[in-house]
């Protein structure tokens, strides 16, 4: 039975509970130790936070306020006693894209605190980032108070019961802790979504204001859920189909998605076998290197003339961990070719996404290494039919490998030629490709962790990108949030491990959330903010030149001293990045250098030169284009 307040004797209690779990090293061994009782008096606050350091949760990102004050009290006591760590930032947003970025880089754990409305909202969505890339986040937000006296300040405004549950669980998986003593359901459910070891996400967890305080008698603390959700098998059948779909075609495909991630030499192996070039996904770069033979890089509506050429001539298609991203596949258009497709996939709707698909529903990795044995065994059995692939160069190879080495000249060239006279500078400027190629070097030589951000900045940079390992790139490649790179910086600040992280940054997505200049500094952060400036939304305003021949309403005349905006700020090194490749390769290897938060500002192309971007090789169900890809979507047939 919960009791409606805490008492003086539980919150003294409290820093007693947090200094002894500190001195044993966690709560298991403190409980193990009798240095605090398995039954006790605590708030549901209190236990929250015993039940998530119980599931390695010890990093708190927070916006503090009305409806998070009794967590808040409870986090001071564990913070001072040295067992967990709280990160108060300026947004929430801010906060959901560093939990994020520290989850998706290093594989800690944090969780997201936030008051109650307009705050938990902003906390939501970003949360798109780790939904859509499938990363394990805690979200725990206040909420209106369930006795239902009236309304609460800044809860939805409506007279309804569970307004914001029903908004969290359309968001993703939620629980409200209307009755206290149902928490240790609420955290199985969590860690059920947030370790999820193939498709985790946000989890959100909704406390009323009145029952955070509320006390839970004599609780058992074992009742805290611990281990994770173990993975899946390989999958059960339909090998034998795929191998023999594979092995009968002439032209494969392999779409590495991030569900293949860890699986680069099976994938690697396999392609030899079939004869297969492989097409990566804008979050699964690295996961076959770049400087493989069979590697043709990312493809899509944004991605390099390589991939679009072997996605568009491929006669059958494995996807391995993907979910068809509607730029990711132009909008089922591109594969027109394709008659045979086999989706590995822990998905059943991403694996059956695609007419004739043999599903294979399975962890990728042992699938992939049953399958590659029963291709060798079909092949074994019909030695006429399945000549050796990796023998001699097929045709099918030999063009691809055409087609890469014109993708690679095109890049070339584009270095080899980085300023362009600008007319919004009124000058020769660097080449958005010329400076993001720049920044990935400097990135490479010092192992500096590169995060993209959202636009033009993006689309160049994922096609760019010429990873031999993973972790090397993160792009958000499903929601596509302007503003999440800088953010991620804040990740470098949280880990237990030091590292760099570089955002590379339009100058539209800095503006939307340019909080790291001073929340990196006051927790430590230690990276580069490189801010790549047309004056522009160029990702829109060329896909309105494509479109309709003209730009409207994506850019403005407002001049904006970046340089002078981040000096502004105690602590960050604030750089020009220059006009040349030399001036910014310097720029990069000061910042670099500097034990801290640097931020550079350089000036970009916007314009007609062919020159001054990488391009698009793929349509879009989106704007003008939509009658004819939806047209020949349903010509394909796939």
């Amino acid at each position: 039975m919960a009791a409606l307040s805490p008492p003086k004797t539980v919150t003294t209690a409290r820093a007693a509970r947090a200094g002894a779990i500190a001195a044993h090293g966690g709560l298991d061994q403190a409980l193990a130790a009798g240095a605090i009782p398995g039954r006790t008096d605590l708030t549901l606050s209190e236990a929250l936070v015993l039940g998530l350091l119980r599931q390695s949760v010890s990093r708190y990102v927070t916006v503090l306020g009305h409806g998070s004050t009794e967590l808040g009290e409870v986090l001071r006591s564990y913070t001072a006693a040295g067992v967990v760590e709280v990160f108060p930032v300026r947004h929430e947003t801010e906060a959901a894209h560093a939990a994020t970025a520290l989850r998706w880089v290093t594989g800690e754990k944090a969780a997201v605190v936030t008051s109650i409305g307009p705050g938990a909202l902003q906390a939501m969505a970003g949360s798109l980032v780790a939904s859509s890339d499938g990363v394990g986040v805690w979200h725990i937000y206040g909420d209106e108070t369930t006795e239902d006296e009236g309304p609460n300040m800044q809860q939805i405004p409506r007279p309804e019961q569970g307004l914001f549950l029903r908004l969290a669980a359309t968001m993703g998986s939620a629980y409200s802790l209307h009755t206290p003593a149902a928490l240790p359901t609420a955290l199985r459910r969590g860690l059920r979504t947030v370790d999820d070891p193939h498709r985790p996400g946000p989890f959100f967890l909704l406390l009323p204001l009145n029952t955070q305080p509320a006390v839970l008698k004599d609780f058992n603390l074992r009742e805290l859920p611990t281990g994770a959700p173990p993975r899946l098998a390989a999958a059960a059948d339909g090998y034998d189909q795929a191998a023999a779909d594979l092995l009968a075609a002439e032209r494969v495909l392999i779409k590495v998605g991030g569900g293949a991630k860890g699986c680069g030499v099976e994938l690697a192996e396999l392609a030899e076998l079939v004869d297969a070039v492989v097409v990566t996904s804008p979050i699964s770069t690295g996961v076959v290197p770049a400087s493989h033979r069979r590697q043709m890089t990312v493809g899509g509506s944004k991605g390099s003339s390589s991939g679009n050429y072997a996605m568009s001539r491929a006669d059958a298609l494995l996807v391995v961990g993907s979910r068809a991203v509607c730029q990711s596949d132009c909008s089922r258009t591109g594969y027109p070719k394709v008659r045979r497709v086999v989706n590995i996939n822990t998905d059943p709707e991403a694996a059956l996404h695609y007419a004739d698909t043999t599903a294979l529903l399975g962890d990728a990795k042992p699938t992939l290494q049953q399958l590659i044995r029963t291709v060798r065994e079909l092949r074994a059995a019909s030695p006429a039919e399945t000549q050796s692939a990796d023998a001699t160069a097929s045709d099918w190879l030999m063009s691809c490998q055409a087609a890469r080495r014109r993708w690679e000249d095109f890049k070339d060239l584009r270095y080899a030629n980085p300023v362009a006279y600008d007319d919004v500078w009124r000058r020769e400027v660097l080449t958005q490709p010329a400076a993001i190629h720049t920044v990935l070097t400097a990135c490479h030589e010092h192992g500096a962790v590169a995060f993209f951000d959202a636009g033009d900045v993006q689309a160049n940079g994922f096609q760019l990108a010429a990873d031999e390992t993973e972790g090397v790139t993160f792009t958000d490649g499903g929601a596509s949030y302007m503003g999440f790179a800088t953010s991620a910086v804040l990740a470098t600040a949280m880990s237990a491990e030091p590292w760099q992280a570089v955002a590379c940054t339009g100058d539209g997505s800095f503006t939307m959330n340019p909080q790291i200049l001073i929340d990196g500094v006051a927790h430590g952060a230690t990276g580069v903010v490189v801010i790549f400036d047309n004056r522009r939304m160029a990702a829109i305003s060329s896909l309105q030149v494509a479109q309709y021949g003209v730009d409207f309403a994506t850019n403005d005349a407002v001049e904006v001293d970046y340089v002078g905006w981040a000096g502004a700020v105690s602590g960050v090194l604030a750089l020009p990045g220059g006009y040349t490749v030399s001036e910014l390769r310097a720029a990069m290897t000061a910042a670099l250098a500097y034990d801290g938060l640097a931020v550079v500002h350089v000036p970009v192309y916007f314009g007609p030169d062919e020159l001054g971007g990488l391009g698009a090789y793929g349509d879009w169900n989106v704007g003008n284009w939509v009658a004819d890809t939806q047209q020949r979507r349903h010509e394909i047939g796939l």
